[in-house]
Parts: structure tokens; C-alpha cells; sequence
């Protein structure tokens, strides 16, 4: 059988807003991304994840949605977004969108509707709520930026809930109507010839129907976020959401050759759920794990083993680094590890997704106090959950605003982006641009990257070493966590040869059944028969 595009792909997350600006806004949009298409083939991906572009109030910055079925005039026209997916389609790239079923924009015309009387044909689309005796709020549950999750409706004295800000109340996915109008926006996007989904906060869709209160979290420490607070037992993550989700998939079957990705942010066990029985759910529950985990070659392998040991029979794996909620690859771990991680992501055994600029290094970008957007930095300020920083424009080039506007964009620019860009890294053979580019290249070329079976090699001393094979053809994969050098012995690596190195002097070298690596290197071998 053919494999599924969706499993040998390199998936590319664009947030629109900052990729290219092509009308000097400040803003980037759809045509910019269009204008970027040939980059984008030239780095050698597969597919781009374009995250919301939606008619908005911009309250969450495009994931508060008051149609789903159109363009923000920010971010261009609808003609504009067939003319993308066209150009797309004719490079070969495939054209992932996000869908945010959880919440609706409060200007949306259904919530308008709901909240315009009790009697409102559509009242029982949103989760309102009579309150408690006094007043107080119908439970405890709160809002990912803070406060209360349920605000009060001075007109039709009620609450409604609101998983994040009020200007994004959540819909009743109890109600068979929702999911009909929402199943009927996947069909939308799907006959404009998109080729899949990314499915925000998918496991939030369905809440405990006696809406209880959620319990105390013991470990909460003061200095996190207020989400923090309670366990989400009765808010997300319930049973029925599984249902939910193997309609949505039904949906998107019904068209040849399409993906289904859930955004969730659960521990292993429970994430293996969104599966779905006999594979029916999400294709690729998204897996977040290498955002969280220590930056340490022991527990990285361990949590790569648990991983594939807890895969049901016939599950795909996949992989990400980064995206527009968490702090970028190359803060967390520093610049010569982030080359290390690049090799770690782009070898493992599944389907890998980056984010926009990691290719060049792009660090956080510090945002000045009065320049801040993002809403649950204002609403939770001086404990770190802003993500204006990683949310920053694309550095293009040395031109004024690196490259990205011919104005003063959105949000800043880092301090070094004359130097850091893409135009100052092509020529340079070192650069994590060109190992990003060589990577690609080798994992497109490579049957034991793209499909092969894993092995754990070794995961001592700072070192994490895998393997991965297909038929006669094996790979080893090397990467030295430490800033030190470390020596490396198996049995294997006097057959080997290396293919790929971070330091790039050494490839296409011989080894031996030992090898030293530099510090923070990362090497790729072919294991000779």
C-alpha cells in the first residue's frame, strides 16, 4: 500500500500574522505567505500549517472566529486564499488550516443570537448557566488567562462559559446542531481543496454535562498561571469528547487523502486516546512532549522509548519542537543545542513539525511592557506566559524591517536580525539554516528516515544514540547533549560511515567502533552490511 502523504511529510507552522507582509501594514497575510511559497520548497518541506486567518475581533489575535467560512480583511480575501492554495498545490505543497471548534468570537452571529433572549433558538448552541444562590458563579472552573471561566449577562441574566477570554464563549458540543454547522465548515475549507486540519484545544470540546466543580491541585505553587489552580477533570478531557472526534474525522475521510491533527496537552496515556478505537480519531494526536521535557540525552531517550511503547498497533508517531504558545527551541536549550534538537526532530520515527524561523535560530524576542499584545500577558502579568515572543516576524533579510514589512510590524524585531536572517545564512555552509536544508534532503531521500523502524542505541553519558532501518538500509543517529566532547563506543560503528554531521568537517568520514564527539554535535551514519 501507498504510505499516507501525512506520515513521510515535514509539516511547517506559519503564523500569518508574522511570516510576510505584502500590502506594508505591519501585519503579515496571505499573500505574503504566497509570495514565500518558493522558500519553502527550496528548504524542502512538505506542508504548511497556517494558523487562524479567520474573520476576527483580533481579542486572541485570530482565535476568537466570527465566521468561519472567510477571510479577515487583515489577512486578505477568500480569492486571495484560493489563489494560496493553488500556487501551493502546484509546488507540491500541501495546505494545512486551523480549526478552533471549541469557541466562537462573542461577535460571532450564533453567540449574537444566543445571547439575545432565553427563548433564542440558538441559546443551547453556548453553555449558559443560572447562578449560584448570591450570585457567585455556577462552579469553579477558570479561564486559561485568568479569572473566572464563566461571565455574567447582565440581558438574559445568566452565565456563560468561556474556557478562555469572555470574547470567546465556548459552544455547546452537546448540541447536535453545533457539530452539524461545524462539521458543514470542515466540508467548506475541504471542497477549496484543503488537504487537512489542525484541530485547536480539541480535547476542551466536551465538559462534564453536571458541570462540577474541579478539584484543588496540591502541587500548585503561587507564581503560576491561576489555570493552574484546579485539575481540569470535569472542564476537558472528558470521555464523550472521543465520540465528538470520530465524526470530525468521518467528515474529513469522506474526502481522499486528508489529516486530522489534534492539538492536546495531556499526559502519554491519555493522549493515546485521541487515537481513536480502531484508529478512528485524530490522525496525529499531536505529541508536545519535547517542549516540556529536561533537556538531557537520559530523559529525551526515555521519553522517546515511552512513547513508542505506548503507540496503539498501527499509530503513527509525531514529533514537535515548537509553536506559537511556547517558548522557542533555541531559548530553551541555547543556540548550539538547537542544532542538536534539529537532528533529533528530524530523525526520529514519525511525522515532524516546525515552526516558522527555528530553521534560522530564531530566539524569543523580548517585547517592551507598553508594546505587549498578547491578552494573557496583560491579564497575568510578571509571571512569563506572554507569547508576543515567539510570535515575531520572520528576519528575512537585512533590508529595514528585516525583510518582513516595508513598516513598523506588529510586534519587534530581535536585536540582531541584520545579522540572523535567512539572506545572511544561505552562504554560510555552517549555519542552522543549511543544516536544516541538508537534514530535509537526507530524510527525503532516506526510506529508513521517512518510514523506517527505531531502535535505542544508547542514552549514557550525555549521549543519546538511536537507530533506524528499512529493509537492508540502516541509519545511527548520535547526538551529544553535553558541551563537552564524549566518546562513544558500539559495536556497529566500525561498519559506518558518516553522512551528516553538525560539524560539518567530519562528513562523509570513516569511523571506527569508537567515536568522539565535539561538543554539542550531532552525527548521522549509514551502518554498513
Amino acid at each position: 500500500m501507498e504510505t499516507e502523504w501525512w506520515k513521510t511529510a515535514v509539516i511547517y507552522q506559519i503564523y500569518p500574522r508574522s511570516f510576510q507582509d505584502s500590502n506594508g501594514d505591519g501585519v503579515g497575510d496571505l499573500n505574503g505567505i504566497r509570495l514565500r511559497l518558493p522558500y519553502l520548497v527550496t528548504l524542502g518541506i512538505d506542508a504548511v500549517w497556517v494558523s487562524p486567518f479567520f474573520p476576527s475581533r483580533m481579542a486572541d489575535f485570530g482565535y476568537d472566529i466570527a465566521d468561519y467560512c472567510d477571510v479577515d480583511p487583515i489577512f486578505g480575501t477568500l480569492a486571495d486564499f484560493r489563489d494560496l492554495i493553488a500556487e501551493a498545490h502546484a509546488l507540491n505543497l500541501k495546505v494545512i488550516l486551523d480549526f478552533v471548534p471549541n469557541h466562537t468570537s462573542d461577535r460571532h452571529p450564533w453567540f449574537v443570537e444566543s445571547r439575545s433572549s432565553r427563548q433564542s433558538p440558538k441559546r443551547d448552541w453556548y453553555i449558559w448557566k443560572d447562578a449560584k444562590p448570591g450570585g457567585e458563579p455556577p462552579n469553579n472552573w477558570v479561564s486559561h488567562f485568568g479569572g473566572s471561566a464563566w461571565e455574567w449577562d447582565e440581558g438574559s441574566a445568566q452565565y456563560y462559559y468561556h474556557a478562555y477570554l469572555k470574547e470567546q464563549p465556548d459552544l455547546n458540543w452537546r448540541n447536535p446542531d453545533v457539530r452539524t454547522a461545524m462539521y458543514d465548515v470542515l466540508r467548506f475549507w475541504l471542497e477549496l481543496s484543503v488537504d487537512g486540519f489542525r484541530v485547536d484545544v480539541i480535547w476542551h470540546l466536551m465538559k462534564d454535562p453536571e458541570l462540577r466543580d474541579n478539584p484543588p491541585n496540591l502541587d500548585y505553587r503561587p507564581g503560576q498561571p491561576e489555570i493552574d489552580r484546579w485539575l481540569p477533570i470535569h472542564s476537558a478531557d472528558h470521555a464523550d469528547v472521543h465520540e465528538v472526534i470520530g465524526e470530525m474525522r468521518a467528515v474529513v475521510d469522506a474526502y481522499p487523502n486528508r489529516v486530522l491533527i489534534g492539538e492536546i496537552y495531556l499526559p502519554l496515556a491519555r493522549l493515546m486516546a485521541y487515537y481513536g478505537r480502531d484508529l478512528k480519531g485524530a490522525h496525529l494526536p499531536f505529541n508536545f512532549q519535547l517542549l516540556q521535557a529536561p533537556w538531557k540525552a537520559e530523559a529525551i531517550a526515555r521519553l522517546v522509548e515511552e512513547y513508542e511503547a505506548a503507540l496503539p498497533d498501527g499509530a503513527w508517531p509525531n514529533w514537535v519542537l515548537g509553536n506559537h504558545d511556547r517558548p522557542r527551541i533555541t531559548t530553551r536549550v541555547g543556540p548550539e543545542q538547537a542544532k542538536v534538537a534539529a537532528v533529533l526532530l528530524l530523525t526520529l520515527r514519525g511525522t515532524p513539525t516546525l515552526y516558522y524561523g527555528d530553521e534560522i535560530g530564531m530566539a524569543d524576542v523580548p517585547v517592551p511592557p507598553d508594546q505587549i499584545q498578547d491578552p494573557w500577558a496583560l491579564r497575568e502579568p510578571g509571571i512569563g506566559v506572554g507569547r508576543d515572543p515567539v510570535r515575531t516576524p520572520m528576519q528575512w533579510d537585512r533590508s529595514p524591517h528585516a525583510g518582513f514589512s516595508t513598516t513598523r510590524p506588529w510586534l519587534p524585531l530581535v536585536g540582531d536580525w541584520a545579522k540572523q536572517n535567512v539572506e545572511s545564512q544561505e552562504p554560510q555552509p555552517s549555519s542552522i539554516l543549511n543544516l536544516y536544508k541538508r537534514l530535509l534532503a537526507l530524510r527525503r531521500s532516506n526510506e529508513a528516515l521517512r518510514t523506517g523502524r527505531y531502535e535505542t542505541l544508547t542514552r549514557q553519558n550525555d549521549v543519546f544514540g538511536f537507530a533506524r532501518s528499512s529493509g537492508q538500509g540502516k541509519l545511527i543517529v548520535l547526538l551529544n547533549f553535553s558541551d563537552e566532547r564524549r566518546c562513544v563506543s558500539l559495536e556497529k560503528l566500525d561498519r559506518a560511515t558518516l553522512l551528516l554531521s553538525t560539524a560539518r568537517h567530519r562528513s562523509g568520514k570513516k569511523t571506527a567502533s569508537k567515536l568522539t564527539l565535539d561538543p554539542n554535535e550531532a552525527v548521522i551514519m549509514t551502518e554498513e552490511s
